[in-house]
């Protein structure tokens, strides 16, 4: 079995690399200064090249207030890119492992109460930004092909690699006395480390379609900072605030749970819970 991870240079495509070293598997990983994924040629050749069984797509643009601003590079990123992609994994009977996000629903407050353990895998889609309709064009190419695909969503993802959430917090932490952080945005954390094991547990199992990933449990972003701050030790003043204090250019939802029931019932056993997961992560930040 060869792997392909692209988009290798993100947190997860990082991850990804750390868990296949500790394998016996063969895999190449590319991240955008070897491989633009928008030069479709380029592509070709190295999936020509390197005949990999299984790719893992990890690569996207991500910054969500850029994509309101340069909705072509986005498009042709999260989309366009992807669809190519499908399209050349289905010639070449590779398996594609693509990487989505909860921004492909609406994260309303009724939601909230429609899904109180989140969004299920055929909930209603309905981006409320220009990044979230973006990856969800990308996800409908992909089943709209004939390639053999796993399309796994995630939320508020963070990890030992690249910028995320907990790492910006521990940052601050040290550089600030207090912090301003959202009560009105409800998720729950997911772990590069845990979406990695459990994409190679669900490979295993030959599962393919849509599968949400990610923890158990629900919290707020202020709830998720305190609790940063608590387990590492460092105090700082936490002060709760409303999204409206925030302007940014794209809309955020207020609700990004997904529900995680399906990935459980393929794999047979539960997801850990976010701060269980908190921990473990800063454990190997401390590292």
């Amino acid at each position: 079995m060869k792997y392909l991870i692209l988009g290798a240079n993100g947190q997860l495509g990082k991850e990804w690399s750390r868990f296949l070293d500790h394998t016996n598997y063969d895999y190449d990983a590319l991240g955008s200064s070897e491989l633009d994924i928008t030069d479709f040629n380029a592509v070709e050749k190295i999936l020509t090249e390197l005949k990999p069984n299984v790719i893992f797509n990890c690569a996207a643009n991500t910054n969500v207030d850029q994509a309101e601003e340069d909705r072509e590079q986005a498009n042709l990123i999260n989309h366009l890119a992807a669809e190519n992609l499908a399209k050349l994994c289905a010639e070449q009977a590779i398996k594609l492992v693509h990487y989505s996000t909860d921004y492909v629903f609406s994260g309303t407050e009724e939601d909230r109460a429609t899904y109180p353990e989140g969004y299920t895998e055929n909930a209603q889609t309905d981006p409320v930004n220009y990044y979230g309709l973006s990856k969800l064009k990308g996800e409908q190419a992909i089943q709209q092909s004939e390639v053999e695909h796993l399309i796994l969503r995630v939320s508020w993802l963070c990890g030992a690699y690249g910028n995320n959430f907990v790492k910006t917090m521990l940052r601050l932490g040290q550089e600030r006395d207090s912090l301003s952080v959202v009560n009105d945005q409800f998720g729950t954390p997911t772990f590069c480390v845990d979406v990695v094991e459990q994409t190679m547990k669900l490979l295993e199992k030959d599962a393919r379609g849509i599968f949400h990933l990610g923890s158990e449990g629900m919290i707020t972003w202020f709830d998720f900072a305190k609790q940063i701050f608590e387990l590492s030790g460092v105090e700082v003043d936490v002060k709760e605030v409303s999204s409206s204090e925030f302007k940014t250019k794209a809309k955020r939802p207020h609700f990004s749970k997904l529900n995680i029931k399906k990935a459980e019932k393929v794999l047979g056993e539960k997801s850990k819970t976010w701060n269980v997961g908190l921990q473990q992560l800063l454990t190997a930040l401390n590292k």
